[in-house]
């Protein structure tokens, strides 16, 4: 079974070529010049990476034809909502042209591939009271340009499910962390700061963004487990929720998280930290998939925050 992951050195990415490895999968990786390997510094020798550039069709094209895949788990993409509202135009380019050139090549080198567009649930954007939890058929109304691209995505893959025939997936995960997570990401960026706190490299001031957000979060582990699963049981053209089914407040993440260190801290808000607009809370509902598959979460929150807060003090 030969499988390519598209942002394979990302954060999900590593994690998903991990797990795939432990099935025995040959496990194909494109990456551009810049791309940072230390994510995939373990399974290095394992896996095999080739030159391309999803913003790039020809490279996209060439990079496909040559390994004729089994599954393409397509990753890739511009991931941070805050810098979309900074660079919404290369956002869309990244996100939504980088995948049209995917379902391209696949079409046109005539591939029977499987593939699984990994979607948000920060699609779903202005989300109501009543609307909890939220499932698939759930409105969407993107708050950000990084939502809206992922709403393009998505619908795209349907397109091209229903006009090609194409074997495709959608899946909608919401927040999921764990080690790696870049330090953009909230509950890194608190991690990261606490073990520069304790090893004396930061003052003891941590900043933060929004803390009244709320957010339904599962381990990458889970999360990667999932997308293999859909692939393996999903239905063709449908589209399904990943989550835990609890949503954290972003302060009593922090609260914990504190709680695992002996510093003392101050905390203080970063202007730059706030979105001009936010999803107030998240809360999904995963029922769907869970009957389709067997998935559910299974790593405990706070277990994923004692392997976050760790691999942050092993980093710093």
């Amino acid at each position: 079974m030969k499988v390519l992951i598209t942002g394979i050195t990302g954060f999900v990415g590593s994690h998903l070529a991990e797990y795939l490895l432990s099935y025995g999968y040959e496990v194909y990786g494109i990456v551009r010049w810049r791309s940072r390997m230390e994510n995939i510094e373990t399974i290095r020798d394992r896996i095999v990476l080739l030159d391309s550039d999803i913003k790039d069709a020809s490279s996209v094209k060439e990079a496909i034809k040559k390994i004729q895949p089994d599954q393409i788990y397509h990753l890739a993409g511009q991931s941070f909502v805050l810098s979309s509202f900074t660079i919404p135009a290369e956002t869309f380019l990244t996100n939504v042209i980088g995948e049209l050139n995917i379902f391209e090549a696949v079409r046109e080198i005539k591939c029977d591939t499987l593939i699984m567009v990994a979607g948000s649930s920060e699609e779903y954007g202005l989300v109501y009271e009543k609307e909890l939890p939220i499932n698939e058929t759930n409105p969407l109304r993107p708050l950000s340009p990084y939502a809206v691209s992922k709403v393009a995505q998505d619908l795209l893959g349907f397109q091209y499910f229903r006009s090609y025939g194409m074997k495709i997936i959608r899946t909608r995960a919401f927040n999921h962390t764990g080690p790696r997570r870049g330090e953009v990401f909230v509950t890194s960026n608190f991690a990261k700061q606490i073990a520069e706190i304790e090893k004396g490299k930061k003052e003891p001031v941590l900043w933060v963004g929004n803390l009244e957000a709320e957010r339904d979060f599962t381990d990458v582990r889970d999360i990667v487990k999932g997308y293999h699963l859909a692939l393996l049981k999903g239905e063709l053209g449908e589209v399904y929720n990943l989550c835990s089914g609890y949503a954290w407040k972003i302060s009593k993440i922090l609260e914990y998280l504190l709680s695992l260190s002996k510093v003392k801290v101050e905390i203080k808000t970063d202007p730059s930290r706030l979105r001009p607009s936010d999803v107030m809370r998240l809360l999904g509902d995963c029922t769907k998939f869970q009957r389709k598959t067997g998935w559910k979460s299974e790593i405990p929150f706070e277990k994923t925050m004692e392997d976050l807060l760790n691999y942050w003090r092993a980093k710093v």
